[in-house]
């Protein structure tokens, strides 16, 4: 990949080349931003983090072996390893007038605190976006939470920016909340299309047939509440109030265990907090049907 060099944007290196490590070291550089390390913490993630470095014409180092002689360091490890990687960092070299980022939603800049103590400005910048491999990143619009020193939040606001992202200042305070809200647009969704392929499956339909079957049913539902909001997406069942249709469901889905729990905690968080008739009714069910479980 040829690189579009420029003295006006800072040097980056990449420590944890995972899903997001590896799109943000590819797109950054296609922007312009000279990215010159990918930092691995493990002689066994060489292989892809290798093939990653040459695909950018980046230098790949394991870590603390080598300084990271760039203006950013980005720390994209998972959240349990941040604070460890930081301090293997600290002594690897000199760290004042650095800015260091990392990309936990949850996490606050606080976990980067052993370089912080070494001269470093630091900073969390979290995408509220999903990565997987073999799908190409995308970032326009998308929300890009900053919290931590005035230098590093510049540097981070600058370079969320410039990937066409949507940064804001985000309340040190409110972190695992936001992140909290984030996964139940991702994860916990997919956590959910699991559980429903376990049903469909129950019912004999493949995995497969059933994403095709079930997307325009999801893809119109997403729609609605982008259009609308959630009271006014909300639809079926429990919405017109037929606890005849809820307990059929539930008796059915004795044979999926699982699916049916989630069903339930879903049934009752909507009874609570979306428009629905025979409230009382549905209320009483559910809770008869939770009873049974213990």
């Amino acid at each position: 990949m040829a690189k579009k060099h420029t003295k006006s944007l800072p040097a980056i290196s990449i420590v944890g080349p995972g899903n997001l490590g590896s799109a943000l070291a590819v797109d950054l550089t296609l922007r312009g931003y000279p990215v010159r390390h990918i930092v691995s913490r493990r002689a066994l993630s060489h292989r892809p983090a290798k093939a990653l470095a040459r695909r950018i014409n980046a230098a790949h180092l394991l870590i603390g072996t080598q300084p990271l002689e760039t203006d950013i360091v980005w720390i994209t490890v998972p959240d349990d390893a941040i604070a460890t990687v930081a301090a293997q960092l600290a002594p690897s070299q000199p760290w004042k007038g650095k800015v260091v980022l990392h990309s936990s939603g949850a996490l606050a800049s606080d976990e980067l605190s052993a370089l912080k103590k070494k001269g470093a400005s630091v900073a969390s910048a979290h995408p509220m976006m999903t990565f997987i491999r073999g799908r190409r990143a995308q970032w326009r619009g998308v929300p890009f939470d900053i919290e931590g020193d005035a230098a590093a939040v510049e540097a981070a606001y600058s370079i969320a920016s410039a990937l066409g992202a949507s940064p804001y200042i985000l309340e040190k305070r409110h972190k695992a909340l936001y992140h909290a809200f984030g996964s139940f647009a991702s994860p916990l969704i997919i956590a959910l299309m699991s559980a429903m392929e376990q049903v469909a499956e129950a019912a004999g339909i493949p995995s497969q047939k059933a994403k095709e079957m079930v997307w325009p049913l999801l893809s119109r539902t997403l729609d609605n509440y982008r259009k609308k909001d959630a009271t006014r997406a909300f639809s079926g069942p429990l919405m017109r109030g037929d606890v005849k249709t809820v307990r059929r469901h539930l008796v059915q889905m004795k044979r999926t265990p699982e699916a049916r729990a989630v069903y339930l905690t879903l049934a009752r968080a909507a009874v609570e907090l979306l428009p629905v008739k025979n409230r009382a009714a549905l209320k009483k069910e559910l809770e008869r049907n939770s009873e049974r479980r213990r």
